[in-house]
């Protein structure tokens, strides 16, 4: 078992390698121009600053959690609005009628019709 064989490279250069070199060549131009576009783009500057990226990603995290709250609410309590209109269902509608007493108790949409 032995090592292969290099073989001289002749010395007269193949006009086919210069069409191939200046292709390679004309390549990394383009790349060269792409990343330098790409580099001038504001994600990146924002990527390239610790601070920036910190404050960036502290506004969307706050943007997220206000979100987060005000849809789970939102959607809580039409929901409950919902399963309150079904007074026929004997369970439900019962504990939705304790709820919808509750919440108009806690709102003070019930604190007038309480004390007449």
């Amino acid at each position: 078992m032995g090592y292969p064989t290099v073989t001289q490279m002749p010395d007269t250069p193949d006009p086919r390698d210069a069409h191939t070199d200046q292709e390679a060549v004309d390549a990394i131009r383009q790349l060269t121009l792409e990343v330098e576009r790409l580099n001038n783009h504001r994600f990146i500057a924002v990527q390239n600053s610790v601070t920036r990226l910190l404050l960036f990603n502290f506004a969307r995290g706050l943007a997220f959690g206000l979100g987060s709250v005000l849809g789970a609410s939102l959607l809580v309590s039409i929901l409950t609005w919902w399963l309150s209109q079904f007074e026929f269902l004997p369970v439900i509608g019962d504990w939705m009628a304790i709820l919808a007493d509750e919440f108009e108790r806690a709102t003070g949409a019930g604190v007038n019709q309480g004390t007449q």
